[in-house]
């Protein structure tokens, strides 16, 4: 009999004992977590999930990968323009590095709908949408894991550089071809060969200052207004606030602007420039007295309403700035 407890321990020694045990089967259930991810990624770049799939693939362990899962709202009675605009750059996004030839197991690209995922919102106390988060192949989401939509704006090419410096992949956008910029160069020339040919030897419109002066001006606006920092960052148009309900045009912070904003200083800059013209023409033109005054007093009062209302968006950004201009 006392045969049989050797016995029992040599055999537990040979099967590797329980630990060894516990091992395989967590090596089992990451091989079919991963097979499961690549299975739909085949199929999908951004793999939709529910509630279960979260839980089953994301945050219970083991996982030896990391995700990157938008949480949105794409159901058109939620009225979430800022979703479907992320949502276009996030699958850029997914698209670039599923046909991308460094593509692995290593990261996956999900998704949570709000419609179809309620209660992972309530896990995670989430109440705004979109909203990116890391989750990396060890341990819990840091800070750093959620994206800093408002600051950084949702490009493809923003988001691959908080992926790459979160996971330490390198994913390079792939946009799909765009040909409205040829489409509009090949009207220009169109609209520039017809002239010439049109006015034949008479090129007088090519030495016309005012509408070369015209051009630059709205130049020089769309470019003081924001338009290339938008054309970079691809911030939200507008925020809204899920609790109130309020739309906030202007960001309130100095670090980040709303493409409505960029409109409303560029209309601010477009009325501070045209009271400055119409004071130039009141002090240079040749009208008569009755006129300039009137145009005079024209530009005085455009030049105070809207640098008044351009100074006060300064002082909403830079908090704590005490001037003003006259009014507000």
């Amino acid at each position: 009999m006392a045969a049989l407890p050797v016995l029992a321990l040599l055999l537990l020694a040979a099967s590797g004992g329980p630990g060894a045990a516990g091992q395989k089967r967590k090596e089992m259930v990451l091989s079919e977590k991963v097979s499961q991810l690549m299975e739909w990624a085949s199929k999908r770049s951004v793999i939709r999930m529910n509630g279960d799939k979260f839980r089953r693939l994301v945050k219970a362990p083991p996982r030896n990968y990391s995700v990157i899962v938008m949480f949105t709202a794409l159901q058109p009675h939620r009225q979430c323009v800022v979703c479907k605009q992320a949502d276009e750059e996030y699958q850029i996004l997914a698209n670039s590095w599923r046909y991308s030839s460094a593509f692995t197991n290593k990261i996956f690209f999900a998704m949570v709908d709000f419609d179809e995922g309620s209660d992972v919102f309530q896990m995670l106390n989430m109440n705004s949408a979109p909203t990116f988060i890391n989750f990396p192949a060890k341990g819990k989401p840091k800070r750093g894991d959620t994206y800093e939509l408002q600051v950084r704006g949702f490009a493809a090419e923003q988001l691959a550089r908080w992926v790459a410096d979160r996971t330490d992949v390198n994913i390079r956008v792939i946009r799909p071809p765009n040909y409205a910029g040829p489409l509009m160069l090949g009207l220009l020339l169109a609209v520039i060969g017809g002239l010439v040919y049109l006015r034949g030897s008479n090129l007088d419109f090519l030495y016309n200052k005012t509408g070369w002066a015209f051009a630059a001006l709205c130049f020089v606006l769309a470019m003081t207004s924001g338009q290339m920092w938008n054309h970079i960052r691809g911030p939200p148009y507008a925020h809204k606030n899920p609790h109130t309900g309020q739309v906030n045009y202007i960001h309130g912070s100095s670090q980040a602007q709303f493409v409505a904003e960029t409109h409303i200083v560029l209309l601010f800059n477009g009325g501070v420039t045209l009271g400055m013209v119409l004071l130039h023409e009141a002090a240079t033109s040749d009208m008569d007295v009755g006129k300039r005054k009137i145009m005079c007093i024209a530009g005085i009062g455009l030049v105070v309403l809207f640098f008044s209302w351009l100074l006060s968006v300064f002082r909403s950004k830079y908090h704590g700035y005490p001037y003003r201009f006259v009014l507000f």
